[in-house]
């Protein structure tokens, strides 16, 4: 799709940079300015009054104080004369309060994805944080609060369209449409689970605004023109990421009391062909109790259980919760057995038990065990007791003219320790499975053909576009690409894959342990989980200053002094002798203490969040 391409020229800049719509997009893909349910395309003015939105071909304007904070629409008068447009944007992202002054962020590029049941979906690549006192008195925090927002935004990938409705499942869409007369904006029939940027549109609110609201989802959206037996339709893949207990991989695990689980993700597989839309959703969420996993410089932090806790009434409103949104669920758990897992297993199948909901049922797959010595063909197994189940639940599927041919009854949640890699290749066989019955129905498969064996090209891009949906959720939550994605994209498990593995893993724990604190405060941040004071720093100590213990600054000196001093002595000795051997052993031995120094004290040295205190993460 070069065209596509070329629409989108300049976008892959950052912020400040001019927003250039390019060359107009092909006819095929134009979406009319009328039906659009948010502003596309819009000029920014900048006095020192107010910031104005101009939305093009349109008779009304935003107008937002930038003294009095007072945001309205109002037709278009004489509030743009003498004026010249500051610059061009692509959609308003909401507003926020900072240390300085409030905030407001627009949408600069865009990059064209696909078009999804005849509307465009984009993906952010530029924005802008613009203050509403230019000259407000600067501080060294504020500009830390910047850097966390702006952080947090380039997270990759954030997606948005201006007419389809990303956060809700086509099944759901349906139920909302149906469930209100008057439809209401974008953002306000939106699953806000899934609104990434609900809290900074909700500060930035007023009376007929709702086209001036863009809604972001965080995730993966792959839309793909396929081919196969000669007929020709679209294979969408949208995983959508939740807000509601947003985090990083060790400083976000588990449940709170309330049932959120960390590093919930649905994903939706989409077949549309000949005027009929076809859906198969799943899920993933970490397995749904208090438990935590903090990061203290090991390499595998032991699970625990979270001592006085409730622990079923927080796994059974998960699953209610769950059964009201998707109907019966499956719960697939593929932790191991034994070891620091198997104490996690035991506890969530013994919950399950206790629950005793018909609707709810529990499925164990020791995945590691199964599929030791790369034996993955034995994922077949676990396929074949989820069959029954899986055809039974079935798929969305509806006519361009609204006829509703079926509906999905249940979904499967599946989950590992961190709900990344594992989960992904066994829900990435699930899909092609439902997609092989759903490609048989529409009379694209013959009866008795699998979507495998069909297209060679398409079993390539299956492969592709599920291992690139296993990567941008890992790296949303833990800050590196997925492992076992080997596996997903050639269908074999290769030594190459393992070491890649490896250095992912050491990767992760570099930044699960030394980085992930800065990142999770930039989610609370822009999720509104923390509220800045306009007294910090003041009459109220900021959240930002360090607070370290001697042992954070003793035992790392005293390390590398003994190292250098070990090295030296060892490499440049007169003459190796009693004296220098009895100074190899004492900066030998220093070395050790100072070592086992910071790992038993290994908790102080991680970079904890500072916005929460760290004890809301070593307690949902």
């Amino acid at each position: 799709m070069p065209s596509w391409l070329d629409w989108c020229s300049c976008l892959t800049s950052t912020s400040n940079a001019a927003f250039n719509l390019g060359q107009p997009p092909p006819p095929e893909i134009m979406e009319s300015r009328e039906a659009n349910e948010v502003y596309d395309d819009m000029n920014l003015y900048i006095t020192p009054e107010s910031f104005i939105v101009e939305p093009t071909g349109v008779q009304e304007v935003l107008v937002i104080g930038r003294h009095d904070k007072v945001t309205r629409v109002q037709p278009v008068g004489g509030q743009l004369a003498n004026l010249r447009p500051t610059r061009r944007i692509c959609g308003i992202l909401g507003t926020i309060h900072l240390l300085s002054c409030d905030y407001l962020m627009v949408a600069t590029h865009r990059l064209f994805v696909g078009v999804l049941d005849g509307s465009i979906v984009w993906r952010l690549a530029g924005y802008d944080i613009i203050p509403y006192i230019p000259n407000a008195i600067q501080r060294k925090e504020n500009e830390t609060y910047l850097q966390l927002l702006r952080q947090t935004l380039d997270t990759k990938y954030f997606y948005f369209s201006y007419r389809y409705d990303l956060t809700n499942s086509l099944q759901r869409q349906r139920e909302v449409a149906q469930s209100r007369p008057v439809q209401p904006g974008l953002l306000q029939r939106a699953d806000q689970r899934f609104v990434w940027n609900g809290f900074v549109l909700r500060q930035f609110n007023c009376d007929k605004m709702e086209k001036f609201q863009l809604p972001l989802v965080l995730g993966f959206v792959s839309i793909n023109q396929v081919q196969i037996n000669g007929q020709t339709f679209f294979w969408t893949i949208v995983t959508r990421r939740s807000v509601e207990r947003a985090g990083t991989r060790l400083f976000c695990r588990g449940s709170d009391e309330q049932g959120h689980v960390a590093n919930f993700v649905e994903t939706e597989q989409i077949v549309e062909f000949n005027g009929q839309l076809t859906g198969f959703v799943q899920t993933r969420g970490s397995m749904p109790f208090l438990w935590h996993q903090q990061p203290n410089l090991r390499y595998k932090p032991r699970p625990v259980l979270i001592p006085g806790k409730d622990h079923l009434a927080a796994c059974t409103q998960h699953f209610n919760d769950q059964i009201q949104l998707y109907g019966n669920n499956v719960a697939v758990n593929l932790v191991d057995h034994k070891g620091r897992e198997g104490e996690l297993e035991a506890t969530y199948a013994r919950l399950i038990r206790e629950m005793g909901n018909p609707r709810v049922r529990y499925e164990y797959f020791d995945f590691h065990c199964e599929c030791r010595k790369m034996r993955w063909d034995r994922l077949n197994i676990l396929i074949d007791r989820l069959a029954l189940e899986q055809d039974q639940f079935g798929f969305y599927h509806v006519f361009d003219d609204g006829k509703l041919v079926s509906t999905q009854t249940g979904v499967f949640r599946t989950n590992c320790i961190d709900c990344l890699d594992r989960t992904n290749v066994v829900q990435s066989m699930l899909a092609r499975r439902s997609l092989t019955t759903v490609l048989q129905q529409l009379g694209v498969l013959h009866v008795g053909q699998r979507v495998e064996q069909a297209s060679a090209l398409f079993e390539t891009r299956f492969k592709g576009v599920w291992a690139d949906n296993a990567d941008l959720v890992s790296l949303q939550y833990s800050g590196t690409c997925a492992l076992k994605t080997d596996f997903t994209r050639t269908g074999k498990r290769t030594k190459a894959g393992a070491l890649q593995d490896g250095k992912n893993s050491l990767i992760r724990y570099y930044l699960n342990n030394f980085s992930d604190g800065q990142r999770q405060d930039g989610i609370d941040l822009f999720l509104g989980k923390y509220l800045i004071n306009d007294n910090e720093g003041g009459a109220v100590p900021s959240p930002l200053e360090s607070k370290h213990g001697w042992r954070f600054f003793t035992f790392p000196s005293v390390l590398l002094m003994a190292v250098a001093m070990f090295m030296i002595t060892m490499t440049y000795p007169a003459e190796f002798n009693t004296e220098n051997l009895l100074f190899m052993l004492f900066w030998g031995a220093m070395i050790a203490v100072s070592a086992t120094g910071i790992l038993h004290y290994g908790i102080e040295f991680v970079q904890w969040p500072r916005l929460l205190p760290p004890n809301s993460f070593r307690e949902p």
